[in-house]
């Protein structure tokens, strides 16, 4: 459904180590309205759990989502990468027919 690259899993759980050892914290991922392709993702770290969020797990990292952004991220790996084009987080969305250059946002 949404999966998580291995080196995305060692980034996750950095951050996660450094800014939250609660073992409660968790990643929040989702989606919306706005960004120069109208839609733009949302990451997060969270740890309440709110009515409707859908609950998963991929790699061993604890992924919520708002259930619309569900039907939005169906397929949706998300990578890290410290490559030239700079470092950070990255979806690659199969169900995204345009992005606009810097990644950031798509459309359906």
């Amino acid at each position: 459904m949404f999966s998580i690259t291995d080196i995305a899993k060692e980034r996750i759980q950095d951050i996660l180590e450094k800014d939250h050892p609660d073992a409660s914290w968790f990643l929040r991922v989702g989606v919306e309205s706005g960004g120069c392709s109208g839609l733009s993702y949302k990451l997060d770290f969270d740890h309440l759990i709110k009515p409707g969020d859908q609950v998963f797990e991929d790699n061993g990292v604890k992924v919520v989502m708002e259930k619309k952004s569900v039907l939005y991220l169906i397929g949706t790996t998300l990578d890290f990468t410290e490559g030239l084009n700079g470092k950070g987080f990255h979806f690659h969305n199969p169900n995204a027919s345009r992005t606009c250059a810097c990644g950031e946002s798509f459309s359906l």
